[in-house]
């Protein structure tokens, strides 16, 4: 777009009503809450639902688990390029709610079970139209969140810590309300709540349109309603993203063509950022494209050791840790639930916190954070190790270091996870903002993929489901330990020493991103 074409200036938003900040925050907050709701419900009975219902076996289970959410991560790049440069973040946030919706609601539909009915074709496609939905949504309204504040305005940590809050919030009670409907009154009931929380999500950012003031609209509205055949342009990229539905449906089927989907897209992905950086951006536009990018890859690293919850760690937890609790023997998978429940305790602490080390001149960057981030992490799992070994390799290990290791790496996210969607948002210009907080994620399915080769080098994967007994005291529960204790040794310290590395050269990344020099929307566009 020419100057002579730029858009109005948007209206200044002054209120600060949901806890200092706009009612536009509380809107998306809200929303979003409920697409977490509805997604981690439905990831929460995913795994059971595969194993159980259409009886794949654990091994089938995993590798189709993993396929989608790691397609569920790529999927924002698409998303957030077709809403940097057509549709606008608003209508893509829109569009994906409906396809989740869709999703959701098509899940519930089971059939008798097993492999060999026409059923299993309505959930592969019920998993591709969450896939492309969740691309659509998930980067783009992380996106209108900072469009709320200009770009120097010191509240923006502590709105995307605020709005985290909410996507955890949304996480815990859906883990816990569709986990247990699912399994103890029926799968289609489990799911089909999933799809009530969706579209509630929708309806509440329907409602809210107004007090987003403008943001998140289209930046070629006239370029929407030229014609492409019997339909205009903007119905023709809609038509475009079904296609896209029906792509991720059958790669779902074939796991397999994932991973190397991931790689090819991933050095593509970073390659078009680069080239768009060097040649289009003038010099610190540049480097702040350089210094997201660090950001990015230092949260790959954490994203691969964090997400050992849902593997090593769950089956870990499983076998060989004491979960009687009060005389109540908790199922591993309820410990799932504590990293959402203490983020929704702590995270307005850190928002607190960074505001007001902000106001005093004190706040540390945004590589320090990230180092800070990753110490706690790798903490969280020398920890646990020594509670084993304490305990005695091959003895079941006491549940308080389960509540450690999540504490600490719950810490250590609400250090890295907003405060890297704040920094996304902040170091890229308008035309590549989608695409940075799509590549984000994008790190985030690199993330969960080596997280499923450092799973398997615990050995987790020697019992064949990871659901049989393991007897504490017997020579398999102190091999199992052993290996499990030394691949958490070496990745607690490889954590510590990146978080090092991270807080040493955070001065250097900090200069990258010239701070001082960061001007917001109105001020660039003058």
């Amino acid at each position: 777009m020419s100057d002579s074409q730029q858009a109005p200036a948007l209206p200044e938003i002054n209120d600060t009503w949901f806890f200092g900040h706009p009612k536009g925050l509380a809107v998306l907050f809200f929303a979003e809450m409920w697409e977490r709701f509805s997604y981690y419900g439905m990831r929460a009975l995913l795994i059971f639902y595969l194993t159980k219902h259409w009886l794949f076996s654990d091994k089938e289970g995993g590798i189709i688990y993993g396929a989608y959410t790691s397609l569920v991560y790529i999927t924002p790049v698409l998303g957030g390029y077709l809403a940097d440069k057509y549709i606008g973040q608003r209508k893509a946030v829109m569009f994906g709610a409906v396809l989740l919706t869709l999703g959701h609601l098509f899940m519930a539909v089971e059939g008798p079970g097993g492999q060999d009915t026409w059923h299993i074709n309505v959930f592969w496609l019920a998993l591709a139209f969450i896939i492309v939905g969740s691309g659509f949504l998930k980067a783009n309204i992380s996106v209108i969140v900072g469009q709320l504040y200009p770009r120097t305005d010191v509240r923006r940590d502590g709105a995307y810590t605020i709005f985290y809050m909410g996507i955890n919030l949304g996480a815990a009670l859906g883990s816990i309300l569709c986990g247990y409907i699912g399994e103890k009154v029926g799968w289609s009931y489990g799911f089909g709540l999933a799809g009530i929380g969706m579209l509630l999500g929708l309806i509440v950012f329907i409602v809210g349109k107004p007090l987003l003031h403008g943001r998140g609209e289209s930046p070629a509205p006239e370029k929407l309603k030229e014609q492409v055949g019997p339909v205009n342009f903007e119905w023709f990229l809609y038509a475009l993203s079904i296609l896209a539905v029906f792509v991720c449906w059958w790669l779902i089927q074939n796991q397999q063509l994932v991973g190397y989907l991931l790689g090819i897209c991933g050095l593509a992905l970073v390659a078009y950022v680069i080239l768009t950086a060097v040649i289009s951006l003038e010099a610190h536009d540049r480097d702040r494209i350089f210094a997201a990018l660090f950001l990015i890859f230092g949260s790959i690293l954490f994203w691969a050791l964090f997400e050992q919850a849902g593997s090593s760690l769950n089956l870990l937890t499983d076998r060989m840790v004491d979960r009687n609790i009060f005389g109540f023997d908790v199922a591993a998978s309820v410990f799932q639930s504590i990293n959402a429940i203490y983020i929704v305790l702590f995270a307005p602490v850190l928002a607190f916190l960074w505001v007001r080390l902000g106001r005093m001149g004190l706040e540390p960057s945004a590589s320090a954070k990230f180092g800070l981030g990753m110490i706690q992490l790798g903490a969280g799992f020398l920890v646990l190790v020594f509670g084993a070994t304490q305990a005695g390799l091959g003895e079941l290990t006491p549940v308080i270091y389960i509540f450690l290791i999540y504490l600490l790496h719950t810490l250590g996210e609400l250090c890295l996870s907003p405060v890297g969607l704040s920094a996304m948002n902040r170091l890229s210009p308008a035309n590549l903002a989608s695409v940075i907080m799509g590549t984000w994620f994008f790190a985030s399915a690199a993330g969960n993929y080596a997280a499923g080769l450092i799973a398997s080098a615990t050995g987790s994967g020697s019992l064949e489901g990871g659901s049989e007994e393991m007897v504490p005291g017997s020579q398999e529960a102190i091999d199992y330990m052993t290996t499990v204790s030394n691949v958490y040794t070496t990745i607690g310290w490889v954590a510590i020493a990146a978080g090092v590395a991270f807080i040493v050269i955070s001065p250097g990344v900090k200069w990258l991103m010239h701070l001082d020099t960061l001007k917001d929307a109105d001020e660039a566009a003058a």
